[in-house]
């Protein structure tokens, strides 16, 4: 604890809540939100199945982790944060096990969509929603290093799994994945609490933050929710479907693999600067820019033909990409009260996820119908686009309405 004359009295206990949410969510997003993407190949190897079906199998995932995101939400609101970690690690563990098993494609949509469900969808809202709850002031960087672990998982776990595949098979990968997700993370889950008190509704991530009743609490959800949508089905095609395009450059999977790896790792120290710059800024601000960092170049990896190329693409890319999470988690953090902050951060989610489902199957679909990523890659430019116009207006519109009430 804080010595009783310090000017911040918040306990230290709360960095080993950033730390152990931000491994837990190392694994279970890594795993849930792009892992699936290097048994694209595998799978249509062994079984013949088309790229658009076997990306059906990250949507089931991330469709489940919408709707379980709303309703652990509400709980974790309730103060349950601790038992849904629990149980959110012991089901995605068991789903990934099962996984490994499956002959057919619909056992791999049903696991992974129960996994979303029970599983990584009682972990996201509430740890995030935990960890800002935790912290009067500085909010944007904790929450920076919660999303960096987040990227580092997005990054190793889709790495580690390609190791795994070239060394044996995809069962045997999805086989270690679940032993170490059970091994490795409730004994993390049990260090989870909650803060013994929230903190204040007015107090932003630091400065620049917005009060809450600038909007009603439903408008700045769907508001935020429509920008998600359009934000995640850009940056979702990279993340499902850097690799395979990689690989059909002629790069091995492993290399292929090792480019998101490192993507990622830069990713890591975008999520920590973006959230330090929403502390400085303004969390609407900052996620235009990060926004605005990510349309502009995905495209160019469509341009890449060899594999110093992709690394360097990775490299730039991925530190401005990555500010969008921590952002959006930010911007959550600054316009929501306390008491309804996991929900928000779950029924924003579900946007999210939505918007991850229908940029990986997209993905998938044109390839299939065009025999190349050139259609992917555009699409995923134009919801860019679209994103940048609905956060520009949200940030218009919150700047207008502070003006008016100072007026007042």
């Amino acid at each position: 604890m804080t010595p009783p004359g310090d000017a911040d009295p918040q306990p230290a206990y709360r960095w080993v809540i950033v730390i152990a949410s931000a491994v837990m969510l190392a694994v279970s997003m890594g795993m849930m939100v792009n892992g699936a993407s290097v048994l694209i190949i595998p799978l249509h190897a062994e079984f013949g199945w088309d790229r658009g079906a076997v990306s059906l199998v990250n949507f089931a995932g991330l469709m489940g982790m919408a709707i379980g995101g709303i309703l652990m939400g509400r709980l974790a609101d309730r103060g349950l944060t601790r038992k849904l970690s629990l149980m959110g690690t012991v089901v995605l563990g068991a789903c990934l096990l099962a996984a490994a098993r499956a002959d057919a494609l619909w056992q791999l949509y049903a696991l992974f969509f129960i996994a979303g469900l029970l599983g990584a969808g009682a972990l996201f809202a509430p740890l995030v929603a935990n960890v800002g709850n935790w912290f009067r002031a500085g909010a944007g960087l904790a929450l920076g290093i919660a999303s960096a672990g987040q990227a580092l998982g997005q990054g190793g776990v889709p790495y580690g799994l390609a190791l795994l595949i070239s060394g044996s098979d995809w069962r045997g990968a999805l086989t270690v994945a679940g032993a170490v997700t059970l091994a490795g993370m409730l004994p993390l889950a049990l260090l989870i609490r909650e803060p013994a008190k929230a903190p204040p509704a007015a107090g932003a991530a630091g400065g620049g933050g917005t009060d809450p009743a600038l909007l009603p609490l439903n408008v700045t959800i769907a508001w935020l929710g429509i920008a998600v949508v359009f934000c995640c089905t850009c940056m979702s095609v990279p993340l499902m479907h850097l690799v395979p395009l990689i690989q059909d450059r002629g790069i091995a999977l492993e290399d292929a693999g090792s480019v998101m790896f490192v993507m990622l790792l830069v990713a890591i120290a975008g999520r920590v600067a973006f959230g330090r710059l929403a502390d400085v800024i303004g969390a609407v601000r900052a996620y235009w820019i990060a926004s605005c960092w990510q349309t502009v170049l995905v495209f160019a990896f469509i341009q890449m033909h060899d594999l110093p190329s992709f690394y360097a693409l990775a490299v730039i890319y991925g530190f401005g990409y990555a500010g969008i999470m921590t952002s959006i988690l930010v911007c959550v953090r600054e316009l929501i009260p306390p008491a309804r902050r996991a929900f928000a951060m779950g029924a924003v989610g579900l946007f999210g996820w939505l918007g991850h489902g229908i940029g990986g199957y997209q993905g998938g679909f044109f390839f299939d119908l065009t025999g190349d990523y050139t259609l992917t890659y555009a699409n995923a430019a134009l919801a860019g686009v679209v994103n940048l116009f609905i956060v520009g207006a949200l940030f218009l519109t919150l700047n207008r309405r502070r003006a008016a009430l100072a007026a007042a």
